[in-house]
């Protein structure tokens, strides 16, 4: 092809990224967007639809600019965003509420009610979406009992990606990756789920057209073109979601390949080349292209523990960051290496935020197990980065039962920056952990999405040519025997306290009314 140059759009919960990359991979011009989070009420994440649309233009025009390249160097732009958020829009695409994001609970007793029922089971092994309020079905259901004026005018139930799609185009389109993201869209037949739909009470009309992640957009609205320097004719590959093409970006795509990202929050995910769900329905399973689909989990509590930890706790190592001119977090995690692995038998589970995979519960709390008199703040801190570990682990053991042994792990995200911490998640699951250069792995992603839907790229697992390593860490296997013993007892700490954690959450709930 005679263009040179495609750009990675990822639309995230924080921020939008557009990121231009060569046909090799370098990084030739970049822009990070960033936009709030609302929180009305408690236990609600909400967005506003148009600052994120104003946002993927903003970011798109600054990151040509910054790349100093011409409209006709530009082979085509991958879409990349994060997945479960839900938009209703009216017969005239109008928003009639804000984007609910994935971080959203309001529909906690839908989700409740779907479990107990026995039909959400059913719809999770047709689907691949774990019944949670996370997900776009509940959420529906919750508009229609509590905002039912607003359901009566709803057009189209969409996502973010969708509504920037028909901003751009006039097309209600949804690729497969989103769409099997919602709790509504049946892997194997790659529609809409019948049932699903019945229970959400809406029919295929209120939803958008799904096409293939390699599904190719032309004929942008001419004032968006213009504004962002593009010509219109410009190529636009519909994507897919954030987590599947962080996998791509890394070169996680072949068999016994684990990627795990821990940022603010965290996940563990490997390509398998049908789908697979989990009679315990411990894990999702998301598509990447009709050959390579994704099973893992989310785990709500990422870095976003030891921020917590820094912010309430670590007083004296953000007084000490301050006097050296160093990030607290460098101070805490060399205040954890003086720690024998293990903590001396502090454990903790991080689940401030309630928990996603692999056990769904949104009730859980977090808790430190096994205090005793000789630990000390320094000890807190392995364990919550222990801790953090372990809640991914849990995830990586589902993750085996389904897929089999992994042969390496590929990890990224904020964490990566901690060669200790890197070192502990070897050596707790026993395996190599490989670090890539780059941390922009979901951006990389769609762009290299994009070049394989427009012939740039032959084979996606060509991929691997192009990704460097920058570190790698061989486990200790006597350490890996003692994290696997620590595990199990944190697995029958949580199975322990299931009713305890649904008593001080009513609790909890009944103090915020």
């Amino acid at each position: 092809m005679k263009q040179s140059y495609f750009i990675g759009l990822d639309i995230g919960t924080t921020s939008t990224k557009a990121i231009v990359f060569t046909a090799s991979g370098a990084v030739r011009g970049t822009s990070n967007i960033d936009y709030p989070l609302l929180v009305p009420k408690a236990s609600w994440a909400e967005q506003d639809p148009e600052t994120i649309f104003a946002a993927v233009v903003a970011a798109l025009k600054q990151a040509i600019e910054q790349a100093d390249i011409g409209q006709n160097e530009i082979g085509g732009i991958g879409f990349s965003t994060a997945m479960h958020s839900l938009i209703a829009v009216d017969a005239h695409g109008n928003p009639l509420t804000n984007s609910i994001i994935w971080a959203d609970n309001r529909s906690a007793a839908q989700a409740e009610r779907l479990k107990e029922e026995g039909v959400g089971h059913s719809i999770y092994l047709a689907t691949g979406t774990p019944i949670h309020p996370m997900s776009p079905l509940p959420k529906i259901m919750w508009l229609k009992e509590n905002q039912p004026d607003i359901a009566q005018k709803t057009a189209k139930y969409i996502s973010i990606k969708e509504y920037v799609i028909y901003r751009l185009f006039g097309q209600y389109v949804v690729d497969y990756s989103i769409a099997s993201a919602t709790g509504l869209f049946n892997l194997r037949k790659l529609d809409w789920d019948d049932d699903a739909l019945q229970v959400a009470g809406i029919t295929k009309q209120h939803l958008s057209e799904p096409v293939p992640t390699t599904h190719i957009l032309r004929g942008m609205k001419v004032r968006y073109a213009e504004e962002i320097g593009l010509d219109p004719d410009t190529p636009f590959v519909v994507g897919a979601s954030d987590g599947v093409l962080a996998n791509l970006g890394i070169g996680a795509i072949d068999n016994g390949q684990v990627a795990i990202t821990i940022g603010t929050s965290g996940a563990v995910r490997t390509v398998v080349p049908e789908p697979i769900t989990d009679p315990k329905g411990r894990t999702f399973c998301y598509l990447l292209t009709e050959n390579h689909w994704v099973i893992g989990g989310p785990s709500n509590n990422g870095g976003i523990m030891l921020r917590w930890f820094r912010d309430e706790f670590s007083w004296p190592e953000v007084e000490k960051a301050k006097q050296l001119g160093v990030d607290p977090y460098d101070v805490m995690i060399q205040a954890a290496e003086h720690v024998r692995p293990g903590a001396d038998g502090l454990l903790f589970l991080p689940f401030l935020s309630g928990e996603r995979a692999p056990y769904w519960n949104a009730q859980a709390r977090g808790s430190f197990f096994g205090i005793g008199l000789h630990h000390k703040r320094e000890h807190f801190i392995r364990a919550v980065l222990e801790g953090i570990l372990f809640s991914v682990y849990s995830i990586g053991i589902a993750l085996r039962d389904l897929a089999g042994g992994a042969k390496e792990i590929r990890a990224s995200g904020g964490f990566a920056r901690s060669k200790e911490w890197r070192q502990i998640m070897s050596d707790m699951f026993g395996y190599e952990v490989l670090i890539p250069e780059s941390h922009e792995s979901s951006s990389f992603g769609a762009a290299l999405l994009a070049m394989h839907a427009l012939g740039a790229l032959d084979n996606l697992h060509d991929v691997k040519k192009m990704i460097h390593i920058s570190h790698r860490h061989e486990p200790d296997l006597e350490r890996s025997s003692m994290y696997l013993e620590l595990f199990y007892i944190y697995e029958r700490v949580y199975y322990n306290l299931l009713e305890e954690y649904k008593l001080i959450a009513k609790f909890q709930k009944q103090l915020n009314n």
